[in-house]
């Protein structure tokens, strides 16, 4: 059996792409200690260069959680940018109405002025791209 120069690029390759994945622990040749209980220590599930999980705040709950954050806003409905998208506005600022309920977005219909309670949350991410995202829990005329 002959061998060529492709078989034995092939056999090069694949060799160098198992030596690559093969997982390095840098213990200068030791099998790696063992721990005070005889057990080998276990291997960090971390990435270099990232912290560990404990290294990291936790996450902010907001403020007290008897405040519920109620506002109540008067303004102007209008159509978004986007389909399916109310804006309020009024005293100089832009919110996007958020419903949970069908009942109160049929009461906030386009070019009434109505008066919303409920509280802003700038962190919810929407595909309306205008106003800050206002959660809707109550609706009357204005």
């Amino acid at each position: 059996m002959k061998i060529t120069r492709p078989l034995v690029l092939i056999a090069v390759v694949a060799a160098l792409a198992t030596a690559g994945c093969a997982r390095s622990t840098d213990t200068g040749g030791q099998p790696p200690a063992a721990s005070p209980g005889g057990q080998p220590p276990a291997a960090s599930s971390a990435s270099p260069g990232l912290p560990e999980s404990s290294d990291l705040p936790a996450p902010s709950k907001g403020g007290d959680p008897g405040d519920t954050g109620a506002q109540t806003i008067t303004g102007k409905v209008s159509a978004g940018v986007e389909p399916n998208c109310l804006v309020l506005t009024g005293g100089g600022k832009s919110h996007l109405l958020i419903f949970d309920d069908a009942a109160l977005k049929a009461e906030a219909k386009e070019g009434a002025t109505v008066v919303v309670t409920g509280r802003a949350d700038p962190s919810l991410m929407t595909t309306c791209q205008q106003g800050t995202p206002f959660l809707v829990t109550a609706v009357r005329p204005g």
